[in-house]
């Protein structure tokens, strides 16, 4: 009898505990908080530095060439070295979050300075393939955990912001690549901004995401976190407080019946546009002096700047349009000046100088896409894997991009360089206008009525 009103006990007393988890409000409905705002801008941060390391790889090792040994089939790779190591994506998305990115900035920074000691080709291609491995962490966990952590009603917004904080980081390395002579210079400054997220995230100390937490089954390690960050009355929503056990994602399931869509739709699009925005951004100046125009400095300047307005028009646009809209009008649009460049080379340089310009603002209003869009396709048990590997196809996208456009351009010159991207951005918008699914929760509410 003893033993039975004991095990009452220990019954009732669970049973209280499982109430007390239920009547807390979900933390996902929590107010814009502190924790937030930390978490946010140590991920603005990290994409700043990540952004800056990608842009500056091919105005060093364009400045390398006179120095180094470097034939078209090089300097292709060790430009499209870090995007190589961002296919790492598919992996870091699977080893939880919070330690990550605690982690990453520091050895991205460590790898960055080792540039500098080094003349070795091979050897730089390896510590690019390096940084961008690190680079992945960012994009993959960075985005998971952001989106897990910030409210409901903040987390699209949120999303799409950190590409106009990447598009600044992308700039500024068009800047520095001004004022810095020495090639070695530019490849090791990364570090200094790469520091300064690693210094912020030490401080701010990035918090473990609840979600992912509950996830793995750990709801009382879930529920003290949530707890410690927003307080007492907030804690898991009641869909993750059902999940028992931990569950892992098989990749294998992005291709079943209920997730093929979604990775189709999500590696068509991210890496035929990742194939013509580094192709491009990354040996803007090779496309440039091949294309004749006047003056370099302007023209990549005005590139930069596109893309910066371009993001910020993007931010403005994104949540008034469908997602399937927003994606195959800013496609459209990018193919079309595409066309027109390398149809009609003879177009008065002030008149291509404009269209290029159009085609650079369009295709960075088509990236606020990347983060969200691929975060919106997948649920969260699958998240971080499908994410993954959508990340991970679009550096296959990038790298095949950045490695191709020097030999194209040496090969066959620019204007058909150009129109090798408008055919790979046509392809990629045929496959989403069939099955691109719809993820923006205002028009799936208008579809649903």
């Amino acid at each position: 009898m003893g033993e039975q009103n004991q095990q009452s006990k220990t019954e009732i007393k669970r049973k209280q505990k499982k109430n007390i988890f239920y009547k807390r409000k979900s933390y996902k409905k929590a107010p814009f908080s502190d924790v937030h705002a930390q978490l946010y801008w140590a991920l603005v941060l990290g994409q700043i530095a990540c952004a800056y390391a990608l842009g500056i790889a091919g105005s060093a090792f364009n400045h390398a060439k006179a120095f180094l040994s470097i034939n078209d089939t090089w300097l292709g790779l060790l430009g499209a070295g870090s995007l190589i190591g961002l296919a790492g994506s598919f992996i870091m998305g699977r080893f939880g979050r919070k330690h990550l990115l605690m982690a990453n900035m520091y050895i991205y920074s460590l790898l960055s300075i080792l540039q500098f000691f080094t003349s070795n080709l091979f050897l730089l291609f390896l510590l690019r393939v390096g940084i961008g491995l690190m680079i992945a962490i960012d994009y993959t966990v960075g985005n998971s955990i952001l989106v897990e952590w910030m409210p409901t009603k903040d987390g699209a917004k949120k999303q799409s912001n950190l590409l106009l904080y990447w598009s600044y980081g992308f700039g500024l390395s068009f800047l520095a690549s001004q004022f810095i002579s020495d090639w070695r210079f530019m490849l090791c400054s990364s570090a200094v901004l790469g520091l300064i997220a690693a210094i912020y995230r030490s401080i701010v100390q990035i918090p473990h995401s609840p979600s992912w937490l509950a996830s793995q089954g750990e709801h009382r390690q879930a529920q003290k976190v949530i707890q410690k960050n927003l307080g007492k009355k907030w804690g898991l929503p009641k869909s993750l407080l059902r999940v028992k056990k931990k569950t892992d994602a098989s990749p294998l399931e992005l291709f079943g019946k209920k997730y093929w869509r979604a990775t189709l739709a999500g590696t068509a699009f991210y890496a035929t546009q990742a194939f013509a925005f580094f192709g491009i951004s990354i040996f803007l100046p090779i496309l440039l002096k091949n294309m004749h125009m006047n003056n370099a400095f302007l023209s990549g300047l005005l590139y930069n700047l596109a893309i910066i307005v371009g993001t910020a028009i993007g931010i403005w646009l994104f949540n008034k349009m469908s997602r399937r809209s927003f994606l195959i009008v800013t496609f459209s649009i990018s193919i079309i000046c595409l066309f027109i460049l390398a149809l009609f080379p003879q177009l008065p340089s002030i008149l291509t100088l404009i269209i290029f310009t159009i085609f650079s603002i369009v295709l960075s209003i088509s990236l606020l896409l990347d983060f969200t869009y691929t975060t919106e396709l997948f649920d969260l048990r699958i998240r971080a894997t499908g994410v993954g590997f959508v990340i991970t196809m679009s550096r296959v996208g990038a790298a095949a991009g950045t490695f191709l456009l020097p030999i194209i351009v040496n090969l066959a010159g620019a204007y058909i360089t150009l129109c090798v991207c408008g055919v790979v951005l046509l392809i990629g918008t045929i496959i989403c206008i069939f099955v691109a699914p719809e993820t923006n929760p205002q028009f799936i509410k208008k579809e649903n009525k």
